[in-house]
């Protein structure tokens, strides 16, 4: 009975089309990225006929989670600059910001926060394509927004819990659901097509040692989202201070000193966020 219950809800939600998340364009893109024979210039004028989505995605890339602050004019200059996997989830994640404020607000912030710290990390330790890893601190809790829109009953249950045993957001959504949003992830990669690296970062990000084909992506969103809490940027469902698993930092090979380089130079950058 509740192995029913769970595939029913997993099936609601899996209805992503009630969500704004997937616009049109994303498809006709995803299609021009998969023939070898199409350009970047074809892609970004696909993209460019939504303006509204374009303004967004630029808006997004010349934010300091990249590194180009103001310094990307259009939509082919990104595309060249930051690779399509990292545009598509740009453009998924700008696509629920209005989603997001509406049902869990603080997240898209704590979001951001997260994004621009994995970035920070990948940089210290001198991961190869950052932007990739702060696209993953970006969508890291994306499981939440799709719950909470297809599941409405269920998020109202886990908000309660989480006030009158002062739990993790994500320990109430294991009682509720039976799950959790990283698993929620997990099913949203698969059902979006996303690649294999950001899939890991997403889905693994509460259990980062358990990754085996891309570790260094959970690894470093699960440091992103400890900072990201520690500093106190937005809200993400809780008031609690993620754990951070003292293995992750020996595997990235992140001593005292450098922990500390990295949260001084967010403090300045979290300014400036949002």
């Amino acid at each position: 009975m509740e192995e029913d219950l769970r595939t029913k809800q997993k099936g609601q939600i899996l209805a992503v089309k009630d969500l704004p998340t997937l616009p049109g364009v994303l498809t006709e893109v995803s299609a021009l990225v998969e023939n070898p024979d199409s350009s970047t210039d074809q892609i970004s004028k696909v993209i460019a006929k939504d303006q509204v989505l374009s303004a967004k995605v630029l808006k997004m890339v010349n934010s300091p989670v990249y590194g180009f602050p103001g310094r990307i004019g259009s939509i082919q200059h990104a595309l060249v600059l930051l690779g399509f996997n990292v545009i598509k989830g740009i453009i998924i994640s700008t696509s629920v910001f209005d989603v997001m404020n509406e049902h869990m607000r603080g997240l898209w912030e704590h979001s951001l926060g997260c994004a621009l710290a994995s970035s920070a990390v990948a940089r210290a330790i001198g991961c190869k394509d950052p932007e990739e890893y702060a696209v993953a601190g970006l969508l890291h809790d994306i499981g939440k927004v799709v719950a909470a829109v297809q599941l409405p009953e269920s998020r109202e249950a886990i908000a309660a819990l989480v006030q009158e045993r002062d739990i993790s957001y994500r320990q109430a959504e294991s009682e509720v659901l039976g799950f959790a949003h990283d698993r929620i992830n997990l099913w949203l990669c698969s059902y979006w097509n996303l690649p294999p690296s950001l899939k890991e970062g997403l889905s693994y990000h509460h259990r980062p040692l358990s990754a085996t084909l891309y570790p260094r992506v959970p690894q470093v969103v699960h440091v992103g989202n400890f900072l990201a809490r520690l500093f106190g940027v937005g809200n993400g469902g809780d008031d609690q201070v993620s754990q951070l698993d003292e293995g992750v930092l020996e595997a990235l090979a992140i001593d005292q000193d450098l922990l500390h380089r990295i949260m001084d130079g967010l403090e300045r950058d979290f300014v400036d966020l949002v």
